[in-house]
C-alpha cells in the first residue's frame, strides 16, 4: 500500500511529535521495574488501578442508562427524526464504549499485574512501538513519508488476523474434539453393548451346539436303526418278489406250451378250412360265370322290351296330347256358352227390374194410363165406389 508524500513542514511536525514519543517510551523503559511482585506497595498499585477501572466502568454504565432514559423521553415527546437520530447515535456510542470498557475490565481481572510475564510483555510491546516510531521518524525526515508505519500496521493486522484464525481453529478443534469425544463414548458404549450381546450369543450358541450334538447322536442312532429295519424289509420284499416272479415265470412257461399246442391246432384247422374254402371258391366261380351269362341274356331281353315300351310310350304320349287339346277346346266352348247364358240371365233380370222400377215411377207420378181422370158427378163416383167394392168382394 503506497502513501502519498507529505510536505516538508508537515513531515517536520510529525517527526518532532514522534521524537517526543520515542523519548518518553525510552524513559519509560528505563524507569519500569522488572516486576511489582516483591515490592511493598504492590497491593496499593493494584488496588489503585482496579478502583480506576471500576470508577470508569460505573461512569460508562451511568452514562448509558441516562442516554437510554433520554431516548425513551424523546420518543414520547417529539416526532422529529433529526433529534431521534442524534439520540440513537448517542445510545450507540455509549453502548460501544461500555462494551469496550467491559472487555478491558474483564481482561484486566483475568490477568495478574504482579507477575513478571505481564511486565515482560509490556516491555516487549514498548520496544516494538519505539522501534516503529524511530523508523517512521527517520523516514519522515529523509523521504517525507511514513510507509514504515503503514507497513507495520498492516503487518500487525495480518499477525492479529492470523492469531485470530489460529484461535478460531483451536476453538473449532476443541468443539470437534468434544464432539468426537462424545461420539467416542457413544461408540465405546455401543461396542461394549455389542460385545456383551456377542458374548451372550456365543454362550447361547454353545448351548445350542451341545443340544445339537446330543440331538445328532440320537438322530444318528435312530437313523441307523431305521436303515437296518429298512434293509431287512427290503431284503424280505425282494425275496417275496423273487418268489412271485419265479411262480409267474413257471406259469408263463405253462401258458407258452399251451399256446404252442393251440397254435399248432389252429394252424391245422386253418389249413383244412383254407382247402375247403378253395373248393368253395372254385364252385362259386363256375356258378358266377353261369349266372353272369344268364343275367346278361335277361339284360338284353329287358333292353329290347324297354325299347319297345319306349316307342309305345311315345305314341301314347302323342295321343294323350291330342286328346288333351280336344278336351281343352271343348271346355273353352262350354265355358263360353255358360258365360253367355249367365249374361243373358243377368240382362233379363236387369230388364225386369228396370221395367218394375219404371212402372212404379209411373204409378207414383201418375204418368200414362195411370194418370188422374176428371170428376163426372156424384153418381159416377158412387158407381165407381160400388164397382170397387164389388171387386173387393170378388
Amino acid at each position: 500500500m503506497s502513501v502519498s508524500p507529505l510536505t516538508g513542514v508537515d513531515a517536520i511536525h510529525l517527526a518532532t511529535v514522534l521524537e517526543d514519543c520515542v523519548d518518553q517510551l525510552s524513559t519509560l523503559g528505563h524507569i519500569m521495574p522488572a516486576s511489582f511482585e516483591f515490592r511493598p506497595d504492590a497491593l496499593e498499585v493494584v488496588r489503585g488501578e482496579l478502583s480506576q477501572l471500576v470508577d470508569s466502568q460505573m461512569q460508562l454504565e451511568t452514562k448509558y442508562q441516562s442516554v437510554l432514559i433520554k431516548k425513551i423521553e424523546m420518543l414520547g415527546l417529539t416526532k422529529n427524526p433529526v433529534h431521534l437520530l442524534d439520540v440513537e447515535k448517542d445510545v450507540l456510542n455509549a453502548g460501544r464504549d461500555l462494551k469496550n470498557s467491559t472487555h478491558v475490565f474483564g481482561r484486566t481481572l483475568k490477568q495478574n499485574p504482579l507477575t513478571a510475564d505481564n511486565l515482560l510483555k509490556i516491555q516487549k510491546d514498548r520496544t516494538y512501538v519505539e522501534n516503529i516510531m524511530t523508523g517512521t521518524m527517520t523516514e519522515l525526515v529523509q523521504k517525507c513519508n511514513f510507509q514504515t508505519l503503514v507497513d507495520a500496521v498492516l503487518a500487525e493486522k495480518e499477525r492479529k488476523a492470523s492469531l485470530q484464525s489460529t484461535i478460531q481453529k483451536e476453538q473449532e478443534g476443541r468443539k470437534k474434539l468434544g464432539i468426537l469425544t462424545d461420539e467416542l463414548v457413544v461408540v465405546r458404549q455401543e461396542k461394549e453393548t455389542a460385545v456383551q450381546q456377542r458374548k451372550e450369543m456365543i454362550s447361547h450358541l454353545k448351548d445350542q451346539l451341545q443340544e445339537m450334538k446330543a440331538k445328532t447322536n440320537m438322530e444318528g442312532k435312530y437313523i441307523k436303526k431305521c436303515a437296518d429295519v429298512s434293509v431287512a424289509q427290503s431284503q424280505k420284499k425282494v425275496f417275496l418278489t423273487e418268489k412271485e416272479m419265479k411262480e409267474k415265470i413257471e406259469g408263463l412257461h405253462n401258458k407258452t406250451d399251451e399256446e404252442n399246442r393251440a397254435h399248432k391246432e389252429i394252424v391245422k384247422f386253418l389249413q383244412e378250412h383254407q382247402a375247403d374254402l378253395e373248393k368253395k371258391l372254385d364252385f362259386w366261380m363256375e356258378k358266377y360265370e353261369v349266372d353272369k351269362e344268364a343275367k346278361q341274356k335277361e339284360l338284353d331281353t329287358l333292353k329290347q322290351t324297354k325299347a319297345k315300351d319306349l316307342e309305345k310310350l311315345q305314341e301314347l304320349t302323342k295321343l294323350y296330347k291330342e286328346y288333351e287339346q280336344i278336351v281343352v277346346e271343348d271346355r273353352i266352348e262350354k265355358e263360353k256358352a255358360r258365360r253367355k247364358t249367365e249374361q243373358e240371365a243377368i240382362e233379363l233380370k236387369s230388364a225386369i227390374k228396370m221395367q218394375a222400377w219404371w212402372r212404379g215411377v209411373m204409378v207414383r207420378k201418375g204418368f200414362g194410363p195411370f194418370g188422374k181422370k176428371k170428376k163426372k158427378g156424384k153418381k159416377g163416383k158412387k158407381g165407381k165406389k160400388g164397382g170397387k167394392k164389388g171387386k173387393k168382394k170378388k
